[in-house]
This record gives structure tokens, C-alpha cells and sequence, in this order.
């Protein structure tokens, strides 16, 4: 008896002990995976993410592949010198300003990319605008002087060069293909920080933020959350493949640094504003030759229009490619050799991929029945050819250069291009005479030659030309391009 008196409380104990046991792995859930890491480990670096569609996505492919790819532009131009007057216009008129400040260096600093292996880099027109030298400085820290081989004002886009051969360079990706929320990476220097490279998704695609001035302005930006900021201008967006699918351009920001929401320009565009601009020094921009606006619901409903899709012509230039296949107004243009176009922004993108002479399919509705027609794009003057820069002196029918010191300070004007010597051509028939000084086109200021053969290239119709004869007297004259 005594020994059961032991026994069976250390039984009882066993027993109970083994009913908890098994309770508690029946009644208790699995808790959550968590990976724990020491204060002075080294902690887990994540890479990838996993989509909806269980692919992982990777960043450090792209990454790797295009840093080498990105170079930090930086830029340097000298300030004009100011000019302080005796503070009497008759004294000012004889004798001239008579003190002036030296000129001031003024630094510069943005991104470009390297898109050829002998040395071609697209960047953005603004990083290299005015500059007076142009410094290159390339993801091994190597540095080089750069020129200028050309600008387009209206897509912000240029092409610099530096001589060296066997530089990685980054191919052009296709933007028409990227899908909202896609990732892509920004790469570029923002705050002189060499090398940085952002990530984010495709938030929206040809966005118009109207920040062009340019005449002509194209404006078809892709909208990314990629955080970019001063110094990124001009840099690479690329895929996950490393593909350069646009130039980081602006940012939307009540600071001037990033807010959320930056803009790049499509390489459907880059492309060809690059490639015209190697080839022939000119961007060859190709002209449809009609005026769009947005299809909204009232211009609809004013067109008898039943669905909000395409672009609604608005007017057709005389003598132009849209006259000639007897496009009309109030028809909305649909497509462009397939693609879908469904905001003015578009059509001009899809437009801007051609040259002048390449034949293109323009599917419409006209009074809701859909169309088919084939045209073959013109250039600015209304032909086939290609344009070269000299070429617009060769259509003005004048010999021009910038107007001289003197003259401008005796006329009170800043800057102007002065006929020196008309001959026949668009200027003679519009009643311009010799001396006249050019200082604005379609009223945009005109400062050197080059600008005024940047503005004429991609205007169509008619130009408001002013500007003053060197007797004080005001001049206005309109002229068909």
C-alpha cells in the first residue's frame, strides 16, 4: 500500500503531463516564419520582388549593365557682362554704357547617355544649352572634352560627342512596349552624386506637362515614380532587360527636388531625333500638315461623335500630305500604322518617328464609318527632301548673321539677326528689306542663327516674322513656309 502511494502520484503526473503535451500541439497555431537578424550581423539585402504573377523581378541585371553606360555631363558658360548706364539716354546714346562687370562663370551639371561605342551621348538640349564648354566624365572616372553635334529645342533632346573609341554603350528598348506599372530604373548623377540609380514603376505613359517653349513642341512623356532630381536631366530609363527606354527629363515639384512623379522622354522619339541628328546634323521632322485637339465630350457631342476614341481635326493645311488623301475636318484620326492614338500628345509621337518621303497607313472615322488611307509625309516646305540647316537660308533667300554690338545698343534691343543681303526667296516676298534685324518668330526671341534655323524647321503654314530696320522703324511681315 505504501508503495502505491507513491506510484500512482508519479503515474498521475506522467500522464497529465503527456495530455498537455499533446493539447497544446493540437490547440496551438504554427506561428509566422521570422528571420531574425544580430545588431552586428550583416543584415539581409533584398534584391527582388516577387509580382502577381509569381516572376521574380530582379534589379541587379539592369543595374550592372548600364551604370557604365550613364556619364556626368558638366557644363560651364560665361555670363554676358552688364552694362551700367550714366542714367541719361542722351549720354548712353553718344558715349555708351560706361561701366562694365566681367563675365561670370556659370556651372552646370546633368547626365547623358552613351549610345554608340565611338563616343555619341544623348542628353538632354537644356544640360547643354549655351554652353561654353562641355566636360564629360564617365562611370571609370575618365574625363573628356565633348562638342556639340546638334539640338532639338522641340523634344529638349541633343547629341554630344567625345573621342574615344570602345565605350559601353546602352541600346535603345522599345517604349511603345512598356506596360503601366512596369518596373524600370533611372540612372543618372543627381546632386553630382556619380552614378545613382532609382527605381520605380510606369505610372503613366504620353503625359503632356507643357513645359516645352519650342515651337512645334513635342510633348509625349513617360510618368514614373523613379525618384529623380537636379543633375538626373539627360540620363537613362531603362527596363529590366537594360534597355534604354527614355531620357529622365523633369520632375513635378513645388521644391525644384522630388516629389513623387518625374518624366521621361520616349525612346520611339530619342531614336530618331538621335539618328537625324548624327546622320545629317537636323532633325528631319516629318509634317501630317493638320491641326488636332482633344476629343472631349461636348466636341463630340457637337460632331455627332458616339465614342470618345482618336484625335479630332480641327484644320488641313493647303497643300499638304492630309490635303492630298482628302483628309477633312471634323474627322478623328484613329490610328498610325496600328497604333491606337487617343490624345494630340500621341499622334504627334507616332507622327515624330518618321521622316519626310516615308509612307505611313492613317485609319479614321468620318461620320461613323472608318477609313483607311496611305499618305506619304512632307517636310516643313512642303516636299520630299531631306532638310539641312543650311538649307533654311537657301528658302529665307537671304544672307544672315547676328546683329553687331553697336547696333543693338543703338536700337535698344538685346539681340536680332540682320539681313545683310535678301535675294529671292520667302523673305523678298513677304516685302522684307536689306538690314532688316530679326528678333522674333511666331513671338519667340530670336538670338543667334542657329535658333532661327531650330524654329523654322519645325514650323508649317505661316511665320510671323518681327523685328526693327536699323532707323527705329517697327517692322511686322507674314510669311509662308
Amino acid at each position: 500500500m505504501k508503495t502505491n502511494r507513491i506510484l500512482y502520484p508519479i503515474l498521475y503526473s506522467i500522464i497529465g503531463g503527456l495530455i498537455v503535451f499533446f493539447a497544446s500541439q493540437l490547440i496551438v497555431n504554427d506561428p509566422p516564419s521570422v528571420v531574425y537578424t544580430s545588431a552586428n550581423s550583416t543584415p539581409y539585402t533584398l534584391t527582388s520582388f516577387t509580382t502577381s504573377a509569381g516572376q521574380q523581378t530582379d534589379f541587379t541585371y539592369a543595374a550592372e549593365i548600364t551604370v557604365h553606360g550613364v556619364v556626368h555631363v558638366k557644363t560651364k558658360s560665361m555670363s554676358s557682362q552688364s552694362d551700367y548706364s550714366f542714367g541719361n539716354p542722351l549720354f548712353d546714346y553718344f558715349f555708351g554704357p560706361q561701366f562694365k562687370q566681367k563675365p561670370q562663370p556659370i556651372m552646370g551639371s546633368g547626365s547623358g547617355v552613351i549610345i554608340s561605342k565611338d563616343g555619341y551621348i544623348l542628353t538632354n538640349n537644356h544640360v547643354i544649352d549655351r554652353a561654353d564648354s562641355i566636360e564629360v566624365v564617365l562611370n571609370d572616372k575618365r574625363t573628356f572634352d565633348a562638342k556639340i553635334i546638334g539640338t532639338d529645342p522641340s523634344t529638349d533632346l541633343a547629341i554630344i560627342k567625345i573621342d574615344v573609341e570602345n565605350l559601353p554603350f546602352i541600346p535603345f528598348g522599345s517604349s511603345e512596349n512598356l506596360k503601366l506599372g512596369e518596373w524600370v530604373l533611372a540612372v543618372g548623377n543627381p546632386f553630382n552624386l556619380n552614378s545613382t540609380i532609382t527605381a520605380g514603376i510606369v505610372s503613366a505613359k504620353a503625359r503632356n506637362i507643357n513645359i516645352l517653349n519650342s515651337n512645334f513642341a513635342i510633348e509625349s512623356f513617360i510618368q514614373t515614380d523613379a525618384a529623380v532630381n537636379p543633375g538626373n536631366s539627360g540620363g537613362a530609363l531603362v527596363n529590366l532587360s537594360g534597355e534604354l527606354v527614355g531620357i529622365n527629363t523633369a520632375i513635378a515639384s513645388q521644391t525644384g527636388n522630388f516629389a513623387g512623379y518625374s518624366f521621361a522622354i520616349p525612346s520611339t522619339i530619342a531614336q530618331k531625333v538621335a539618328m537625324d541628328i548624327i546622320e545629317f546634323g537636323e532633325v528631319q521632322r516629318a509634317i501630317l500638315g493638320v491641326t488636332i485637339e482633344e476629343l472631349t465630350s461636348e466636341k463630340a457631342k457637337k460632331n455627332k461623335i458616339k465614342e470618345l476614341k482618336g484625335v479630332l481635326i480641327e484644320g488641313i493645311a493647303k497643300e499638304s500630305a492630309a490635303e492630298e488623301i482628302g483628309l477633312k475636318k471634323g474627322d478623328v484620326i484613329l490610328e498610325i500604322n496600328g497604333i491606337a492614338v487617343n490624345s494630340p500628345n500621341q499622334l504627334q509621337e507616332q507622327i515624330s518617328k518618321y521622316r519626310p518621303k516615308d509612307k505611313i497607313k492613317i485609319v479614321i472615322n468620318r461620320n461613323e464609318k472608318v477609313k483607311q488611307y496611305e499618305v506619304t509625309l512632307r517636310n516643313m516646305r512642303g516636299d520630299f527632301e531631306i532638310v539641312h540647316s543650311n538649307e533654311i537660308a537657301d528658302v529665307l533667300g537671304a544672307e544672315l548673321r547676328e546683329a553687331d554690338t553697336n547696333t543693338l545698343r543703338k536700337l535698344g534691343i538685346k539681340s536680332g539677326i540682320q539681313v545683310v543681303k535678301l535675294k529671292e526667296g520667302k523673305l523678298k516676298e513677304g516685302g522684307v528689306k536689306d538690314g532688316f534685324i530679326i528678333t522674333r518668330i511666331n513671338r519667340q526671341n530670336v538670338t543667334n542663327v542657329k535658333e532661327l534655323n531650330q524654329i523654322l524647321q519645325s514650323t508649317s503654314g505661316g511665320v510671323l516674322v518681327e523685328g526693327v530696320y536699323p532707323n527705329g522703324m517697327v517692322a511686322y511681315y507674314a510669311i509662308g513656309m
